[in-house]
């Protein structure tokens, strides 16, 4: 079974020119490394009602899932945090009754929105360490830049004008740049571009 490594949530940031996108960040627990994931409104107002304690005159959506997990005696025991082959972000909660464990397939968003509410642990992978993870404090120190391999592909990061040109394996990769050096304004824009081609894909 692959290791895994327990992140610590460390709060929202809020895209002050994309209306309704916001960056979830997550640092690996004793080290500097943090993984910036794009979400929506509904559930970044989820995780801060939480975060915040605000008490909403109705229940949210992941407060009745809480209530609904508790009425059948069944626990939150961790989330793993994955990553599917389109670069998207997803998780896995792992529930247990007690008797027999059982794994849900969820949205990254959605399993720490349950995960603050059940004070259960939030876990990922050694893979998603190295490929999405980012040190905030090493491009501030000089000679700690690597230097990128002969021919290694350039990732293009094109202004919100030109993301229509691009494939949806080359946004992703500008998404993932935009985000390792923390222009969560340019990864919002991003992710926009690669909800909307879904959207139509879907439709």
């Amino acid at each position: 079974m692959e290791d895994k490594y327990r992140l610590e949530l460390i709060g929202i940031t809020y895209n002050q020119i994309e209306s309704g996108v916001y960056a979830l960040i997550l640092q690996q627990s004793g080290t500097n490394r943090r993984i910036p994931i794009i979400i929506g409104f509904p559930e970044a107002q989820a995780i801060e009602c939480k975060l915040q304690e605000i008490k909403t005159p109705r229940p949210l959506t992941h407060d009745i899932m809480m209530s609904a997990l508790n009425e059948f005696n069944v626990s939150l025991k961790y989330v793993l945090i994955k990553r599917l082959k389109n670069g998207v972000f997803a998780a896995d909660l792992h529930l247990s009754d007690g008797i027999s464990e059982k794994i849900v397939d969820a949205r990254s968003s959605d399993a720490v929105a349950l995960a603050i509410r059940a004070n259960a642990p939030i876990f990922t992978t050694e893979d998603v360490i190295k490929e999405a993870s980012f040190d905030p404090t090493e491009k501030r120190k000089p000679g700690l830049t690597p230097k990128p391999a002969p021919n290694a592909p350039k990732v293009k990061v094109v202004k919100s004008s030109g993301l229509e040109s691009l494939s949806l394996e080359q946004l992703t990769k500008a998404m993932e740049k935009a985000s390792s050096d923390e222009d969560y304004e340019e990864a919002a824009r991003i992710k926009a571009e690669i909800d909307k081609r879904h959207n139509n894909e879907d439709s």
